[in-house]
């Protein structure tokens, strides 16, 4: 991956100098594959593990040592390191893609007035974070069939348009029909007596 960019700079063209060969280096002795994902592993588990207090809140120790032990059987079949190498570009690109919708939609609207923007957002983070972990895990792995033209790939490639299509107008429906419903007082008034 990073390689391509340093070949560029054979090339003429720059691809980062100083910063683009260090991150190179890195790759190269494993960095990015085993220790980025280990710490982070350990760090998840060691939290969930201070979290849930199942061997008591004082055995710190214990939840180190299986914290470490997880996080390193984990990473022995490259499985998870294979994984990451898929997820946290595709969730990179997405996170940049939906700041900056955020953005150009913060322009037209005001998120403290239009509480359902929010929620517009916080579906499409979700349906973000679906597609990019099926894709991770087809890339990965050819996971259920996802990389094999007959699995849930070819299902969204036939039908994604038309499911996305059916799902914006239901949710339109929705928004008007919600949006409709709140009146804020009644529009019949008693007789005075």
């Amino acid at each position: 991956m990073l390689g391509g960019m340093l070949n560029l700079a054979s090339y003429g063209f720059s691809a980062g100098g100083t910063v683009g060969n260090l991150l190179y280096t890195l790759e190269n002795n494993g960095v990015f594959a085993y220790v980025l994902p280990f710490i982070f592993l350990f760090a998840i588990l060691f939290v969930i593990l201070q979290t849930i207090p199942i061997f008591g809140r004082q055995n710190r120790g214990i939840n180190v040592v299986l914290a470490i032990v997880i996080a390193l059987m984990a990473l022995q079949l490259n499985f998870v390191s294979y994984f990451f190498e898929e997820l946290f570009p595709r969730m990179g690109v997405v996170l940049a893609i939906l700041i900056v919708s955020m953005i150009l939609v913060g322009l037209f609207f005001d998120f403290e007035k239009h509480k359902d923007t929010k929620k517009v957002f916080g579906f499409l983070v979700a349906l973000a974070l679906i597609v990019i972990v099926v894709q991770a895990l087809s890339d990965s792995f050819g996971w259920a069939g996802l990389g094999t033209g007959w699995g849930i790939s070819y299902f969204f490639r036939m039908y994604g348009w038309t499911i996305l299509g059916v799902i914006l107008f239901v949710g339109a429906i929705i928004a008007i029909i919600a949006s409709g419903g709140k009146k804020s007082g009644s529009s019949m008034t008693k007789p005075a007596p």
